[in-house]
């Protein structure tokens, strides 16, 4: 990826503020483990900040840890993301590799983590009670209460009972929801008188705390007027699509005031690379078929990209077959299967080059709502600065597991969640002689392992990786020299050259051989190292 990332910068013809990574569903893996890469390249780039689509608040936790702050990783996890980003590994590992980076630069090249979101879930929103007593506390403690303005004393009362503003019927029908409230009107008042008085005091505060803690309750006052738009609009009786369609606008509108606030306090240390869903970055109107409603906005992209101009790029994410959501790679005649079949290239597809691509594609149709993938279509493709590819196995590689299924008697074992494998491993396929599944004698995986398995550049699009266990006397026979001495010949060898059988990067030593991407050049031989794989693992299975 790191080249053709690079080359996608160094194509722009203005210096970019914020660049926008899409993933087209949040249960794939890939786009957050390639979002981790993404942004240890771009911070070769001048790049200063991440922003993640995360609750804002919650992720100042996340940027005091990865300055170096105290706390412990696992509750920075816990208690610093929404929607139960937290708990995914990438976001553990994006954590922790920040943190060691700003350890290693000076401070002014240290990187910030910013949430951009709401603190909104599907079904839920929180009341703005725990933000406006912050911003209260925070004016008190350094002020007194004579500079409060009217009705703060008021506070508690107008947010009355806190569950009601949570409560799940307040969002899914309008007549539970007190977004409209005369107390709620009134909340609204006092949410701008006092961040008014914030605005009207700063000197005073800014002396009397901190630059940074006087931030921090502008924020909390920001994000409580914010909740407190979007439960009015909650309380709108309006028909069931159109109401639901403002909810998502108001949400998307929060992200963007949320992306322009962040870029304001970045602009002087660097560009800022965001990652969220496709349908809050994309450029054009937001739509989405749920349930019998058809809903339209306009997303934090779409807005920010008009404010913004060339200064905002946005890649969206694409998604071949994916064992994480069961889907099966895509038919060919598909944007997505067009993609795919360009093996090498990528995984960034730019405008130029998804003109030639993509003619003439079709939608696919074989996704569910439940996976939550949202297919690229013609209008995506037609305002995005580059596709950003992912297939985790592609069609290639789909036709040599069926190839070597049909050996006698071989077992399959996908790797995934349903059998405890590593996100790292999912969509690897381990091929056994017999049922016991005890000792693969080939596997087809197309993912690098960081630190460990990652001189083959699995992580081009289109590239996997073939597999097969040889033997020491086969491995001699290939190479001209044996398994002991893979060591010291392993300088010489190009792990990355496609339709070469080669030793295996990091099993060679034990007499594994492996093929990028097997194509005629070795077709007749691959043919003949399975079959003897497979003999071997036979005959060893029968042993007494």
């Amino acid at each position: 990826m790191a080249i053709e990332l690079r080359t996608f910068l160094d194509s722009r013809t203005r210096p970019l503020e914020l660049l926008a990574l899409g993933e087209p569903t949040h249960g794939e893996p890939a786009f957050p483990r390639l979002r981790n890469e993404a942004l240890k390249i771009l911070a070769e780039r001048g790049f200063r900040s991440v922003a993640v689509e995360s609750d804002r608040v919650a992720g100042l936790a996340v940027d005091a840890y990865v300055q170096g702050g105290g706390g412990s990783l696992d509750d920075v996890l816990a208690d610093g993301f929404s929607h139960g980003f937290g708990g995914h590994a990438a976001t553990r590992e994006l954590v922790e590799w920040m943190r060691a980076y700003n350890e290693s630069v000076p401070a002014a090249q240290r990187l910030a983590f910013h949430g951009f979101d709401a603190p909104l879930e599907m079904t839920t929103a929180p009341g703005p009670g725990p933000y406006l007593r912050h911003l209260c506390d925070y004016l008190v403690n350094h002020l007194g209460t004579r500079v409060l303005p009217a009705g703060a004393d008021d506070l508690e009362r107008l947010l009355g009972d806190e569950t009601r503003w949570s409560d799940f019927a307040a969002l899914m029908d309008a007549t539970k929801s007190i977004g409209r409230s005369e107390a709620a009107g009134r909340l609204r008042v006092l949410a701008d008188d006092l961040l008014t008085t914030l605005y009207a005091h700063a000197p005073r505060l800014v002396t009397a705390s901190t630059h940074d803690d006087w931030w921090c309750a502008r924020l909390h006052g920001t994000t409580a007027l914010g909740l407190l738009r979007y439960h009015a609009v909650a309380a709108d009786r309006a028909p069931a699509a159109e109401r639901t369609s403002r909810l998502l606008a108001v949400r998307d509108a929060l992200m963007a005031e949320n992306l322009l606030d962040i870029r304001a306090a970045e602009q002087r240390r660097g560009p800022t690379l965001v990652f969220a869903n496709n349908r809050h970055l994309q450029r054009h109107p937001s739509r989405w078929r749920l349930a019998d409603m058809d809903l339209e906005w306009s997303s934090a992209g779409a807005i920010v990209s008009a404010l913004l101009g060339d200064g905002y790029a946005v890649v969206v994410g694409s998604l071949g077959a994916s064992v994480a959501l069961t889907l099966d790679a895509p038919a060919d005649d598909t944007y997505e299967g067009r993609l795919g079949a360009t093996t090498g290239q990528g995984p960034l597809f730019d405008a130029a080059a998804l003109a030639t691509l993509v003619d003439g594609a079709r939608v696919r149709a074989d996704v569910t709502p439940e996976q939550g993938y949202f297919p690229l279509d013609a209008e995506t493709v037609a305002h995005c600065d580059a596709v950003w590819h992912v297939d985790r196995f592609p069609p290639a590689a789909a036709a040599l597991a069926a190839q070597i299924l049909g050996l006698p008697d071989v077992a399959e074992t996908r790797a995934g969640p349903d059998i405890g494998a590593p996100e790292l491993g999912w969509d690897d396929r381990f091929f056994f002689a017999g049922p016991d599944r005890h000792r693969p004698f080939a596997t087809i995986v197309a993912h690098d392992i960081p630190g460990f398995d990652d001189q083959s550049r699995l992580d081009r699009a289109g590239v996997f990786r073939l597999n097969i266990e040889a033997g020491r006397d086969e491995f001699r026979r290939l190479f001209g020299y044996g398994p002991e001495q893979f060591a010291e010949h392993r300088d010489g060898i190009d792990f990355t050259a496609t339709d070469v059988i080669v030793p295996h990067p990091a099993y060679g030593v034990q007499g594994w051989v492996s093929v990028n991407n097997p194509g005629p050049g070795t077709r007749a031989e691959v043919q003949r190292l399975l079959s003897y794989a497979h003999r071997r693992a036979t005959q060893r299975r029968r042993r007494p």
